[in-house]
C-alpha cells in the first residue's frame, strides 16, 4: 500500500548522511552600478516613484551605494536633497550648470536614521496620545539651502518654469515615443 495525504512527504536519501559545509569566501563589497550612459553631473532626471513621482530634480552625483543624489533644488520645486534609485528615473536631454556648488560633504551616512532608545512600557506610555514627530532637523535645512543656492541663481527662468512644472502623461501620449 502507498501512502497519501501528509505522510506521503518522506523523502529517502542515498548515500552518507553528511550535511556538505562550505567554506565562507570573503564577502566581496558589492560595486556601485554603472550610471545610464545620458545621466551625467547637472542633468535633469523625472522622478518616477515615490513622493515626488513627476517631479522633475537635478542629478547631484552617484552616492557610493549606487543610488543617485538628486535635489529639487528645494526652493525651487520642494523636493529636498534625496537617494534615488536610478531606475526610477528618467534622463532628460536638459542640462543645468552647477557651479560654485559643493555636495561632498553628502554621502549615505547622511541619510542614516537615528535611532531613539525605547523605554520600558508602562501604563502611563501605553495611554500617552502624543507621539513625538521628529522633523529635519535645523542643521540639514541650513545645509540644504547652502548648497543649493549657487545653483538657483544660475538658473534661468526657463529653467525654473520647467523644474517646477510636473510630468505627466495625457490621452495619445506614449512614452516610447517621447524623446527625452
Amino acid at each position: 500500500m502507498g501512502k497519501a495525504g501528509q505522510a506521503r512527504q518522506v523523502f529517502k536519501t542515498f548515500g552518507k548522511n553528511k550535511k556538505s559545509t562550505k567554506v565562507k569566501t570573503e564577502e566581496k563589497k558589492k560595486a556601485a552600478p554603472k550610471l545610464k550612459k545620458d545621466i551625467t553631473p547637472g542633468s535633469v532626471l523625472i522622478l518616477l516613484a515615490g513622493r515626488f513621482r513627476g517631479k522633475r530634480v537635478v542629478f547631484l552625483k552617484q552616492l557610493e551605494s549606487g543610488l543617485l543624489l538628486v535635489t529639487g533644488p528645494y526652493a525651487v520645486n520642494g523636493v529636498p536633497l534625496r537617494r534615488v534609485n536610478q531606475r526610477f528615473c528618467i534622463a532628460t536631454s536638459t542640462k543645468v550648470d552647477l557651479k560654485g556648488a559643493n555636495y561632498d560633504s553628502v554621502a549615505d551616512a547622511y541619510f542614516a536614521r537615528t535611532t531613539s532608545k525605547k523605554t520600558k512600557k508602562d501604563e502611563s506610555g501605553f495611554f500617552a496620545t502624543e507621539a513625538e514627530k521628529t522633523g529635519i532637523s535645523e542643521e540639514k535645512k541650513a545645509g540644504q539651502k547652502k548648497m543649493d543656492e549657487p545653483m538657483v541663481k544660475g538658473l534661468s527662468a526657463d529653467h525654473k518654469a520647467y523644474l517646477k512644472a510636473r510630468f505627466s502623461l495625457s490621452a495619445k501620449m506614449y512614452p516610447h515615443e517621447l524623446k527625452f
